[in-house]
């Protein structure tokens, strides 16, 4: 295998295909990146089994082949020659490189070691990425990541009668995004995304690009421009989520959402070792209090306007700020029924968001 290319774009193409490569894999050819030249056409695939990522790139090319190379071996020899062209020869046992006064030869793995991965067998559906994109960046975080609970680290994707629902919970907080007129499930039965795919995909995406979707019996595949990333779907029944969210909370405290994250953000400095951070709301609106022991507390008074029974909760700091730092809008409403049930976090003018957050249990 001969080619030579462009330097800046190699390293891009090399260090997105590396999102999909893990140290964990029982596998150790999975360690490295395949690469693939066929005329001009460089493929590059990153994989762990459960998440693969294929970059196509136009190079150069002189003689076709196949090769896997140790990952972040390449990737770092790639980034750290100066820009320009880089030329790449693959023998038996080694990979070269050569770019200006710089010279490398790298060890490969057997190449006949690395899996076979099948491109997609299905119809695209398309998504526009701007839709996509913001409606991942409120639902994700909330997946967990313990790995030991795997029906929890996936998102949720079913179709609703009005389009696209997506869920994630960790259990201590859930977050709901609807996607009004999307056909992205049409006919589909509901879907579990690993999370962390999603975050790479979300990270993938341009604005004004578009996304297809290849949906296969046990994975799922997004194409975005030159880049085709497959992730196996998750197996098991998501939690009945919809049971978790009350059908009416009696009171309201509504509020500007970014003086409130403002607020939290300092007020969180004094919540340290776990404590939470508790909201006082009443008539007179609303108080942050933070207080951890031998440290300190922190006091502050926000703006709102509040509608019902006077109410102290608590709640953990990192994931109160979160759901203030990824609800959309100027303006939210917190609704509660007492300090043990889960409050819901609401966006006035974007009703498709909806933020669940289980309180902390205070004296």
């Amino acid at each position: 295998m001969k080619f030579r290319c462009d330097r800046d774009m190699l390293a891009e193409s090399l260090n997105t295909a590396n999102k999909a490569v893990t140290n964990r894999g029982t596998l150790p050819v999975l360690n490295g990146l395949h690469l693939h030249l066929e005329e001009s056409t460089l493929t590059i695939t990153g994989s762990d089994l459960d998440l693969t990522i294929t970059v196509s790139l136009d190079v150069a090319g002189e003689a076709d082949g196949t090769s896997v190379v140790p990952a972040r071996l390449l990737s770092d020899v790639i980034r750290s020659v100066e820009s320009g062209t880089v030329d790449v020869t693959v023998t038996d046992t080694d990979l070269q490189v050569i770019a200006g006064r710089s010279e490398f030869a790298l060890r490969t793995i057997p190449a006949d070691e690395y899996p076979i991965f099948e491109g997609p067998s299905s119809d695209p559906v398309n998504i526009d990425s701007s839709l996509l994109v913001s409606a991942l960046e409120q639902v994700t975080p909330a997946a967990s990541s313990d790995d030991s609970r795997p029906i929890l680290t996936g998102v949720y994707m079913v179709a609703e009668e009005a389009g696209v629902r997506l869920v994630a919970t960790d259990s201590y907080r859930l977050a709901v995004r609807d996607m009004p007129g999307s056909t992205l499930l049409a006919g589909q039965p509901p879907i579990l995304v690993p999370s962390r795919a999603l975050t790479e995909l979300a990270r993938l995406l341009e604005k004004d690009s578009e996304v297809s979707l290849y949906l296969g019996e046990k994975e799922a595949s997004f194409q975005v421009n030159n880049v085709r990333m497959t992730t196996r779907l998750i197996e098991g029944e998501f939690p009945d989520y919809k049971r978790l969210v009350p059908e009416d909370n009696p009171n309201k405290l509504t509020t500007n959402r970014g003086e409130l994250r403002d607020a939290v953000k300092r007020v969180r400095l004094l919540a340290q070792e776990a404590t939470p951070i508790r909201l006082e709301m009443g008539e007179a609106g609303l108080q942050l209090i933070a207080k951890t022991q031998d440290i300190g507390e922190a006091h502050e008074t926000v703006d709102a306007n509040y509608d019902g029974d006077a109410l102290t909760i608590a709640f953990n700091a990192e994931y109160l700020l979160k759901g203030l730092e990824i609800a959309p809008g100027e303006d939210i409403t917190l609704e509660t029924m007492d300090n043990q049930k889960p409050a819901v976090l609401k966006s006035q003018e974007h009703p498709e968001f909806l933020y669940l957050l289980m309180p902390v249990r205070i004296s």
